[in-house]
């Protein structure tokens, strides 16, 4: 098992992916303020010192101000969120474009590379590592993209910036189409998610575990992350089991992950900080707006009330 920290010179700390968007905000639209920004890093910095932000757009361009202006002990995993350049005809919720939006799509993922690229060695004491996209190749994803595209992205980005370059992709597909990508990245990013898989929390952080191993045996030679791992607390039914998810198990599938990664040094992004309402259907309980240790009043949930 190779040691992230080690490899890359970097401190152990506790890891948890952040998006600010609160109610009425969204990607593409409202985006939160500088003292939105700023109340959420102080309340996420006294048990954080690594973040994931998934795309570099105007909020994450914000983060970086408020961390740099704020002098806050936070360094960035910087990701690009890379846009469909396939219709994918598999994924359950869409995926198929206008050809004329796939080649805008190519042009707007260039843009972002390059941002990417730029930021990186704009702010290299805040910016620890990138990565040049998120579920891109797996099956079911509707902004798909093929390997050999990411490949031709991470190749640029390596070349242009001293940071560590990884793409971040649920553990299966690792296994199969991503090995050759798994040649070029810097380390590997795999997303674990046994509550999705209908697992339940007592098989939780096993089946955790037995997903990083698997990977991590596939590549000895490589350092595996884990950007992606968490446990929803509401559930409509809608691809999780209500009877799976609530404040107490997602406390319970905490502790164990954190008490496991941080005995093995393995550098693990729960997923996520803040509930997010912008997400999936409007239907209040769906189980993509309930991922946050904290609710999106900002307020704690069970994991959080007493730490």
């Amino acid at each position: 098992m190779t040691d992230f920290f080690k490899q890359f010179n970097l401190p152990m700390a506790n890891a948890i992916c952040y998006s600010g968007f609160r109610n009425g905000q969204q990607p593409g639209g409202i985006i939160p303020t500088y003292d939105e920004v700023k109340e959420d890093l102080l309340l996420l910095v006294p048990h954080w010192n690594y973040l994931r932000l998934y795309d570099c757009d105007a909020h994450a361009l914000t983060v970086i101000n408020v961390i740099r202006n704020e002098k806050l002990n936070i360094k960035l995993m910087l990701g690009a969120y890379i846009e469909a350049e396939m219709n994918n005809y598999g994924c359950p919720w869409g995926g198929i474009y206008s050809e004329d939006q796939l080649v805008e799509n190519q042009k707007n993922n260039n843009v972002k590379i390059q941002k990417l690229i730029d930021w990186a060695n704009q702010f290299p004491e805040i910016i620890c590592a990138v990565s040049v996209g998120n579920e891109a190749c797996v099956d079911w994803t509707d902004h798909f993209v093929s390997v050999d595209r990411v490949i031709e992205f991470v190749k640029k980005v390596k070349h242009h910036i001293k940071q560590p370059v990884t793409f971040c992709e649920n553990y299966v597909p690792w296994l199969s189409q991503l090995k050759p990508l798994a040649e070029v990245v810097d380390f590997i990013s795999i997303h674990t998610y046994p509550v999705w898989e209908y697992k339940h929390i007592h098989e939780a952080i096993e089946y955790t575990m037995a997903n990083y191993k698997t990977i991590a045996n596939h590549y000895p030679d490589k350092a595996i992350v884990i950007t992606e791992a968490g446990w929803a607390t509401n559930s409509n039914g809608r691809g999780i089991d209500p009877e799976h998810v609530n404040e107490i198990n997602q406390k319970i599938y905490f502790d164990d992950l954190m008490a496991w990664s941080s005995k093995n040094k393995i550098l693990t992004f729960f997923f996520e900080a803040f509930d997010e309402k912008w997400k999936g259907s409007s239907h209040p309980l769906e189980p993509e707006k309930h991922w946050g240790v904290f609710k999106a009043d900002r307020t704690p949930k069970l994991v959080f009330e007493d730490r």
